[in-house]
């Protein structure tokens, strides 16, 4: 089949099947059973990706209806960008598509010549996002945390990133060597206050670009999990109204930040502007759908990467 004889919905469905294979390691029996097609037309699509160069690292056809629920996300929200990857029907993974989507951004930027101030968040999306980079050395950049990163038990928070970005980019990196969360406000304001902590806040305030994570409040909150709050703490965010948390802070689902609580304790750097900067956000799936329906209403994000089953569902509400 010459090129000019292939459609755009052929191409779509052949780039489907591609991520199902590909990126998401599906047999093509699986294939077969998610799209509802034989298994004969699933192996044909994925051949059909490869021949008409759809697959390299990672997919390069944008599926129409990813672009068109990007259009929509940007129109309903205000967003300066977004970008929507097929939805696994089979996957209960929050990174998996996302990460790959996040890294390839990050890529985008870091290619810039002029200079630019990286602010990375934390947690298993970022993660995941920063071991799908590939080497690249951009030395006129800087690369700032927005959390800090000690654990509670005085240990590097396994899920704090910007040692991993550090490593893989050869730019200068900006840790924040302070906890997640202090013992109290009157520690915070004095961690904040010492010499070396004072230009990593104000670099940060500086982001060109950040990228975040969102964190649930569920009853497996990463919060809670990673051991950054007791269990006291999580009911109790959660009955403030708090349905998320980003760079540590907690949110109600306007996107406004809760009064007290452990709020008056995070010590972790402000969201950048978004005025003067452009804050992505990565984030997928159920147990997220709150966070980003917050961060969204709250302006919290201009930018936001996510699948499609959370796209559809955020342009429904």
């Amino acid at each position: 089949m010459s090129k000019p004889e292939v459609t755009t919905t052929r191409l779509d469905d052949a780039a489907r099947a591609g991520w199902l294979y590909y990126v998401a390691g599906n047999t093509q029996d699986e294939i077969a059973a998610k799209l509802g097609i034989s298994r004969q037309s699933a192996q044909r699509m994925v051949s059909l990706a490869v021949s008409e160069g759809l697959v390299k690292v990672r997919l390069d056809h944008p599926i129409a209806r990813c672009l068109d629920l990007a259009e929509q996300l940007k129109r309903r929200f205000g967003l300066k960008m977004a970008e929507v990857v097929p939805t696994d029907p089979g996957s209960t993974s929050t990174t998996l598509g996302v990460a790959d989507a996040a890294a390839a951004e990050m890529t985008r930027w870091l290619k810039s010549e002029t200079p630019i101030v990286l602010g990375i968040g934390t947690g298993r999306t970022l993660k995941a996002a920063i071991e799908l980079l590939s080497p690249i050395e951009c030395p006129q950049h800087k690369v700032v945390s927005l959390t800090g990163n000690i654990a509670p038990d005085g240990s590097a928070a396994f899920y704090n990133v910007i040692f991993n970005i550090a490593d893989k980019i050869k730019a200068r990196s900006f840790p924040m060597p302070l906890p997640v969360i202090a013992s109290s406000p009157e520690e915070r304001e004095l961690l904040h206050s010492q010499a070396m902590i004072r230009p990593v806040l104000e670099l940060s305030a500086q982001a060109t670009v950040a990228f975040v994570g969102i964190g649930d409040l569920s009853e497996d909150a990463p919060l809670f999990i990673d051991g950054f709050i007791s269990r006291e703490e999580l009911l109790a965010l959660r009955q403030a109204g708090g349905v998320c948390e980003i760079v540590g802070r907690a949110f109600d689902r306007n996107g406004v930040p809760l009064k007290g609580l452990t709020n008056d304790r995070v010590a972790s750097a402000q969201i950048p502007s978004r005025d003067t900067a452009m804050v992505i956000a990565i984030a997928k799936g159920p147990k997220k759908l709150p966070g980003i329906e917050a961060a969204l209403k709250g302006s919290l994000i201009n930018g936001l990467i996510t699948d499609e089953a959370t796209a559809e569902t955020l342009l429904a509400g």
